[in-house]
């Protein structure tokens, strides 16, 4: 099983997930954590037609699972640059190569303490 981490090392308020891969990599050996960056190909990382994926999400507060893309809010495309991944995510399920997705979306707001959480949903998933 493989999880894309998303994250700006650079962007306090952007790098949470980047910032619990240690001790994730640690404690779940299973799992093939891997940083990625949205401008890689997104397409060549779908396995079975599914997706794992670690992200800051804007606007919750407190570490949810989301299964259901059409709930990621996106904002018009005036550039490449607004291109993101709730874009890039419906476009590969509209064509076809992406059945599933499982965020697990971890607030801009919170600290290290996101950690508990996040190993508790990793634990469902890994154990299904």
């Amino acid at each position: 099983m493989k999880i894309l981490v998303f994250g700006n090392p650079l962007v306090e308020k952007d790098n949470l997930a980047l910032k619990l891969l240690p001790k994730l990599r640690k404690e779940f050996p299973q799992i093939e954590f891997k940083e990625f960056d949205p401008t890689e190909n997104l397409e060549a990382e779908i396995e079975n037609k599914k997706l794992f994926i670690l992200d800051v999400v804007e606007g919750i507060n407190k570490v949810i699972l989301i299964k259901d893309i059409n709930k990621l809010q996106t904002n018009k495309i005036y550039s490449m640059h607004d291109f993101d991944l709730g874009y890039n995510l419906k476009l590969l399920k509209k064509v076809g190569k992406l059945k599933e997705v499982e965020i697990i979306g971890v607030p801009m707001v919170m600290g290290k303490e996101a950690m508990k959480e996040v190993q508790r949903i990793l634990w469902k998933i890994v154990e299904k």
